[in-house]
């Protein structure tokens, strides 16, 4: 690629500017209601057995009670298990029983409990294992100023990639303060689990309102996550 061909292709990206990106996001927004919306009526007029299969898995978690699904919530993340299965079933579960606002509350404790464990883990217990278990590949532990701790934890929590108990790893491995790592953390987690948390709750249960409502605060996020990414990345520039 010339020089002159990259200098146009930026400009044409430059000109682009926000606007573009919002609409892309409405785009996907769009997409993503019809996709969703037209599942729901498959679900419901084509295919019994599979929203059987889901009804029953959902009654064995309400069978098994909201401190043990918000227990697990909290702990089996520490090793890997995604924590967006939890968020996308936690309503259809236990609203009826708990109400949505204390469904979303239990949520972010089990959210806070899991951050602090992780991070325990990562900078203390497990610290000399994962050491030595990173000096043998060609890694290294990252080393973060502390002037940095801030905007590295709010960069990591914001880029799509690696997975949620990844990242409090990698924060507890380098160090970042965990004042710092905890407000930041647990307000970013909890913006994500409250959309998937109102949108899984509002799909399985027909509520197009409300699935939308779940899916405009998601994609919002996308937005603002968008917006501070390109803002960091001109002030790393």
């Amino acid at each position: 690629m010339t020089l002159g061909r990259a200098g146009r292709q930026a400009g044409t990206m430059t000109r682009a500017g926000p606007k573009y990106h919002v609409l892309k996001l409405a785009l996907v927004a769009a997409v993503l209601l019809g996709l969703a919306g037209g599942g729901l009526w498959w679900l419901k007029i084509h295919d019994y057995s599979i929203r059987l299969s889901i009804d029953a898995g959902i009654a064995v978690l309400r069978d098994a009670g909201p401190l043990v699904f918000f227990s697990a919530m909290a702990l089996l993340p520490v090793i890997g298990f995604p924590i967006a299965l939890f968020n996308l079933t936690a309503g259809t579960a236990f609203a009826e029983r708990m109400g949505l606002p204390a469904v979303i509350a239990s949520a972010g404790a089990a959210v806070l409990i899991n951050l602090v464990l992780t991070y325990w883990l990562a900078r203390y217990a497990l610290r000399p294992w994962l050491e030595e278990m990173i000096s043998r590949t060609k890694y290294k532990i990252p080393k973060v100023a502390p002037a940095d701790h801030g905007e590295i934890t709010l960069l990591l929590r914001i880029t799509p990639g690696p997975p949620f108990f990844l990242q409090s790893y990698l924060l507890g491995l380098a160090e970042v303060s965990f004042g710092k790592y905890l407000w930041i953390s647990w307000t970013v987690s909890m913006v994500y689990s409250t959309g998937f948390i109102v949108f899984g709750d509002a799909i399985l249960h027909g509520k197009a309102r409300l699935a939308f409502l779940g899916l405009s605060l998601l994609v919002a996020v996308a937005l603002i996550v968008h917006l501070l990414r390109r803002h960091y990345g001109k002030k790393r520039a």
